[in-house]
């Protein structure tokens, strides 16, 4: 899984792509909010990111508001880095849209463990959207075959949605998974062979 961060301190930035790259992520390191905002923005953007608070273009608590304002159906789990301790502070950044906060100097293992969470948050929002969209298409294809079907009394031609008639094997097939053979009822032989006698 791909993990941004973004830190405008290269020595800093350097250690923390180091040491999650070792944790098996694939990183990809920005120095600015403004380049961090561009990643995080793409459709197919990273979905984890740890970002410093204070960066020149835009901080990171900005950075968070306008993740946030995008709505994005797949959503980035966002873990805010900083020295700033104070519980304003942290109630800001998370007020923000960061899901994670951690205080500098952090500890190794405690960032892997936040990264940890992040990535099965990130997970189970993918597949709980999967899930959604499954039940929404298994609704729209119950839906299909709902409802009052316009029959003609005579031939069970059908009044399709554009208001032409069609066979009724025809519409079922198009609207379900059913498949048709062909036989005749004894009712109908009894009648054909009555004919044929004639």
């Amino acid at each position: 899984m791909q993990v941004l961060v973004a830190e405008d301190d290269l020595t800093s930035r350097a250690v923390l792509q180091a040491i999650i790259s070792r944790w098996g992520f694939e990183v990809i390191a920005v120095a600015d909010g403004r380049q961090a905002w561009e990643q995080l923005r793409k459709r197919h953007g990273p979905r984890l990111a740890v970002l410093d608070w204070m960066m020149p273009g835009l901080d990171g608590v900005e950075v968070c508001r306008k993740v946030r304002a995008l709505a994005h159906p797949d959503p980035p789990f966002i873990i805010l880095l900083t020295a700033r301790r104070n519980k304003d502070d942290i109630v800001e950044g998370l007020k923000a849209g960061a899901n994670d906060y951690i205080i500098k100097p952090y500890y190794n293992e405690e960032l892997q463990a936040r990264l940890g969470v992040g990535q099965r948050v990130v997970s189970l929002q993918r597949a709980l959207r999967d899930r959604v969209k499954q039940l929404e298409d298994a609704l729209a294809h119950v839906r299909t075959l709902q409802g009052i079907l316009p029959i003609c009394s005579y031939c069970h031609k059908i009044r399709n949605d554009k208001e032409s008639w069609e066979r009724l094997e025809s519409y079922i097939v198009q609207h379900s998974e059913a498949k048709f053979t062909h036989g005749i009822c004894p009712e109908c032989m009894k009648k054909q062979l009555a004919e044929l006698e004639k």
